[in-house]
């Protein structure tokens, strides 16, 4: 078999990359090792976990804000089975959606474990042992990435008791006392989902803030409220060990700063501390592929590895650890074989936090804008002021601006709030096209909505608000 692209790897990226590819006319292959399509996003992550999170929201919502809509339901009984059965459903939909894709496009699916055997060349090894070789003019490695654990820390994921983010999906009921590791996106999310149905969550985080990374505004004002839902916070901690205790497990941790150890007893515990890429056994050393300090596939700027024909995206390279980062340049590269001029603008990717509220981003924070000494202004407007949100119960949160003091062109926008994840998506394209806040401060938002909110915050940068 000989093919224009090879693709290993059908996550979000790999998938994108091959149907991409097979749009330009370039004769396509993608290598999957899973029964299904789409990588950890579509089976284990992403799509499940959003299932979880708009159900488990709902649920909340029936117990916490009904009754101020003058909607009485009573007390809201949990059916859990029924809700993993939602999002098993979910994923299904999804995974054979993409099924359909691949045979609309003319993609061949080769099952199996692809290895790089070198230049042009992969090997592909199925269930039963056996392998057979494919040659190919360039190969696309998009293998993602995996659970990164605790560094040095030896934890026994049973995905029980101590559980991945794969596991603390399928929960068979809900647990008393849930331990979170990690602070970040993940763990927070899912903590969120058993918190809503009913669990005690506690959230164990290396770092003296939540969403390290984040605007530093941002990540403390949402610290507070979910602290309001009922999460519990041990900051600047340091765990040491974690360790199954009868029915449940125990987790051990120091101040980083020092001082005396604590040890939680918990029913569960999710180690959520973030994922490494996905290199062993694809044979990269033997074809001569670099690797760089933390084990990802060394790119240049535009994918492309040291070694000619071969290339890498996602999450085994440099960059943030998103889907969509994955897909845009699946996409880039596939133009880039066909001889078109791929592009990835790393400065405007957004990332999404899609807890309750949401958090969104896209662009510089406060924090790197300083440190980089940029003459900055700053425009807040709170959804408190804002008439769409006093309706929907969803007064929590502010968006915030970012601009260029001396071009007024917006460096970053970042919003806490509800429905954030979708409002971020105004500020990245007025950065694709490097607008000013002055653009998005002048442009006409319809009343009464959310967005609204974006308007003012973009009009206090250079005036003031005209709600508040």
């Amino acid at each position: 078999m000989s093919y224009d692209v090879v693709v290993i790897g059908s996550g979000p990226g790999g998938y994108v990359c091959a149907i991409k590819a097979a749009q330009l006319g370039l004769k396509t292959a993608i290598v999957e090792k899973r029964p299904t399509h789409g990588g950890t996003c579509v089976n284990v992550g992403c799509i499940p976990s959003k299932a979880l999170l708009h159900a488990s929201e709902a649920f909340a919502h029936a117990g916490h804000v009904f009754a101020d809509l003058g909607i009485d339901v009573g007390k809201p009984k949990l059916d859990l089975k029924q809700m993993l059965a939602h999002k098993t459903r979910t994923v299904e939909q999804n995974t054979k959606g993409l099924d359909f894709l691949m045979k609309k496009n003319k993609i061949d699916v080769l099952r199996g474990t692809g290895k790089v055997m070198g230049k042009g060349k992969v090997s592909v090894a199925g269930e039963d042992g056996k392998s057979s070789d494919v040659e190919t003019k360039n190969i696309v490695i998009a293998t993602g990435s995996d659970v990164a654990g605790i560094p040095g820390v030896d934890v026994e994921f049973d995905e029980k008791v101590v559980v991945s983010s794969t596991g603390a999906l399928e929960f068979e009921k809900v647990p008393g006392h849930l331990v979170v590791v990690g602070g970040g996106v993940i763990g927070l999310e899912l903590g969120s989902v058993w918190a809503r149905l009913g669990a005690k969550v506690t959230v164990v985080e290396f770092l003296d803030t939540i969403l390290g990374g984040m605007d530093g505004e941002i990540a403390k004002q949402f610290q507070r409220m979910l602290g309001k839902q009922g999460l519990e916070f041990k900051l600047g901690a340091k765990v040491t060990a974690v360790k199954k205790a009868g029915k449940g497990a125990s987790i051990t941790f120091e101040p980083v700063k020092g001082g005396d150890a604590e040890t939680i007893e918990a029913d569960a515990v999710l180690v959520a501390t973030g994922r490494r890429p996905f290199t062993e056994g694809l044979g990269l050393e033997e074809a001569g592929v670099e690797l760089d300090d933390r084990g990802r596939v060394a790119t240049d700027g535009h994918c492309r590895t040291n070694v000619e024909g071969i290339y890498a995206i996602g999450d085994v390279i440099a960059g943030p650890m998103l889907a969509h980062k994955a897909e845009d340049e699946g996409v880039a590269v596939a133009e880039i074989i066909a001889g078109q001029a791929g592009h990835v603008n790393y400065d405007v990717i957004p990332s999404v936090v899609y807890t309750d509220p949401e958090v969104a981003s896209v662009g510089k924070t406060e924090e790197e804008l300083k440190k980089a000494g940029v003459d900055y202004k700053a425009g807040k407007f709170p959804f408190s002021a804002n008439g769409r949100a006093r309706a929907m119960l969803a007064t929590d949160g502010f968006v915030k601006v970012l601009a260029d003091a001396r071009t007024d062109r917006v460096l970053g926008v970042h919003i806490l709030g509800f429905g954030a994840g979708e409002m971020i998506h105004e500020a990245a394209v007025l950065m694709e096209f490097g607008g000013s806040s002055e653009d998005l401060a002048r442009t006409c938002h319809a009343h009464p909505t959310m967005s609204e909110a974006v308007k003012e915050a973009a009009l206090a940068t250079f005036a003031n608000p005209i709600h508040m």
